[in-house]
């Protein structure tokens, strides 16, 4: 066997290739696209939560949408050539919320938690504390968070479906009609069709070879035809119909619509909008964004990606800088989302071309419409967006199947209830860490084995 294959000689230096040639290897792998269909499919997946808080703060707080487009146009395509995923950009929900409740809570305070976020996250990013976290947290509290928000996606998608809603004050004005252009029958019509199309997830299980060597011999009509309609791209067919009605709603949305891209100028961030974004909208956001954005999207990437595993600290960093340098020019702060995730992959999206494609239409639109864009926004049909979300919270809340013994879902429901219930993943992760620690030293105090080994048994961490 030795003398069939004969040791290569070893090329010198000057045949390796050089780093540019390297780095353009790397970017054309991340962004290539595994699918056309399924590619642009998944860069819909996002939107359910996207479009409705940008909206509602445009409308609301001034927020400059155009801008908002651009630099998140910007962020989707860096992350997607980085990471090879499609790595969501949402907006910070917390903050978002927090603008929305409060009046008082205008585009310099809003700016102002973004650049305190940002700044947080990349300290906590570049001096290591973010992977020393993302190490110690245990697995099952992990889910917990990410099924509490997967959860909260989806409750929110069934109120935007069944409830009329008003995005600039973010409640609910009364009860959908059963006809419309915004109607039930449009929402549960497309509810039905992205199930049909998508099915609960993957539709071909894997078998083994011999197995697959038969199925092969045996060609079903059945079979090709159920590959065919599994390819189409539902989301992107729901969100062009939902754009079409748009216009069928308002004709004269035409006549609002101007060209060009929005003034861009630098936030002016006083003493006062620096102290009540930080109180008011950085400390309830870093929870939110410590453990969704990065702990929850790390351990979410490793598992739909096999291979893929994300350093937090890389990941924490991304988050700072997108909102160190954004929030100045009043750009939304934005973060990764573990739900966003979930929705793209949901819908197809499998490489950084997908995010990539995503961006590359949000930097056109915020070009070439600005803020104007915000009235042909408003006019999209709420339902619709209540679907994508619904399938994009379902996917994220699936991730919680994997907990195989009772202690590890009973902290994971104790998690889950107290985020939902408290509105706050901070005091759902307080008390899911309270209990998992108390189930270790009931453990420790029940067993003869040295406490390290039982420690060391029960991490389940990511």
């Amino acid at each position: 066997m030795e003398s069939q294959n004969p040791p290569q000689p070893t090329p010198d230096s000057s045949q390796q290739p050089s780093f540019p040639a390297k780095l353009a290897h790397q970017l054309k792998l991340n962004l290539i696209f595994r699918s056309k269909w399924a590619e642009l499919n998944g860069a819909i997946g996002d939107l359910g939560t996207y479009i409705p808080i940008v909206v509602a703060l445009t409308l609301a707080r001034d927020l400059n949408l155009g801008t908002t487009l651009i630099f998140t146009g910007v962020y989707n395509i860096i992350t997607g050539a980085i990471y090879g995923v499609p790595m969501p950009v949402q907006p910070m929900k917390a903050i978002a919320a927090t603008a929305l409740a409060n009046p008082d809570f205008g585009v310099p305070e809003i700016m102002a938690a973004g650049i305190l976020t940002g700044a947080t996250l990349i300290v906590l990013g570049a001096t290591g504390l973010m992977q020393l976290v993302y190490k110690f947290i245990p697995l099952c509290v992990v889910r917990g968070i990410q099924l509490a928000q997967g959860l909260s996606f989806a409750l929110t998608a069934v109120k935007y479906i069944k409830k009329v809603q008003n995005l600039p004050k973010s409640k609910a004005i009364g009860e959908r009609h059963w006809f419309g252009l915004d109607g039930l029958v449009l929402a549960i019509v497309c509810l039905c069709f992205i199930i049909i199309i998508n099915g609960a997830g993957d539709e071909y299980p894997q078998v083994s070879e011999g197995e697959a060597e038969v199925d092969e011999q045996r060609p079903s009509r059945k079979k090709r035809w159920m590959k065919v309609i599994a390819s189409l791209p539902s989301a992107f067919f729901i969100f062009v119909l939902g754009v079409i009605l748009a216009f069928i709603r308002k004709p004269n949305v035409v006549n609002q619509i101007e060209f060009g891209p929005s003034a861009m100028e630098i936030v002016k961030i006083s003493r006062h909008a620096w102290r009540d974004g930080f109180i008011k909208g950085a400390i309830p956001q870093l929870p939110l964004s410590i453990l969704n954005s990065v702990i929850a999207v790390c351990k979410l990437s490793s598992d739909l990606f096999p291979g893929k595993d994300f350093s937090p600290s890389s990941i924490s960093m991304t988050v700072g800088l997108m909102n160190v340098v954004g929030s100045w020019f009043g750009a939304m702060p934005s973060c990764h989302g573990a739900g966003g995730l979930a929705g793209q992959y949901k819908f197809g999206g499998r490489s950084g071309g997908c995010v990539a494609l995503l961006g590359s239409a949000k930097l056109v639109l915020g070009l070439a419409l600005g803020t104007s864009l915000v009235t042909i926004l408003n006019q999209f049909p709420v339902g619709i967006l209540g679907v994508l979300l619904l399938f994009a919270g379902i996917e994220l809340a699936i991730c919680a199947r994997d907990m195989h013994t009772k202690e590890e879902s009973f902290v994971m429901l104790i998690c889950t209830a107290v985020s939902l219930v408290g509105s706050s993943a901070a005091l759902g992760f307080v008390v899911g860490m309270g209990v998992y620690l108390l189930l270790r030293l009931r453990k420790l105090g029940c067993s003869d084995k040295p406490a390290s080994m039982e420690w060391m048994q029960g991490q389940h961490g990511p």
